[in-house]
């Protein structure tokens, strides 16, 4: 199973600030949709950072996204092990496959591909 990037999910209330906040080190807004931003470093684009203030299609916000080559498979995987599932497999309209999965820790990940 391959892992295409992972990113760290960070709640915030106050979106705007927390980006510019941000943006003094030299992350740059990349995507925004209204309760989530992702900033990426202007030098390297695979480096980045989500701030967000829920999660409008899941019933909690994750603390971390993995994109991986494979999500159907990272799903199988995880189902398998008997992994607890907070969030089915689910396409969402901005053009990812997605799921998400607690770690043993008890933290929430967004495990997704892009279709």
């Amino acid at each position: 199973m391959s892992v295409r990037r992972v990113v760290p999910n960070i709640q915030s209330t106050v979106l705007p600030e927390s980006a510019e906040f941000y943006g003094v080190l030299g992350l740059e807004q990349v995507m925004d949709h209204g309760w989530i931003r992702t900033l990426a470093s202007t030098g390297n684009p695979a480096v980045q950072l989500s701030l967000m203030s829920e999660d409008l299609t899941a019933p909690v916000a994750p603390d971390l996204s993995i994109e991986v080559e494979d999500v159907d498979a990272a799903y199988a995987a995880m189902r398998e092990r008997g992994a607890e599932i907070v969030h089915p497999l689910t396409d969402e309209e901005w053009g990812v496959r997605r799921f998400f999965v607690r770690d043993p820790g008890g933290r929430v990940v967004n495990v997704l591909g892009h279709r």
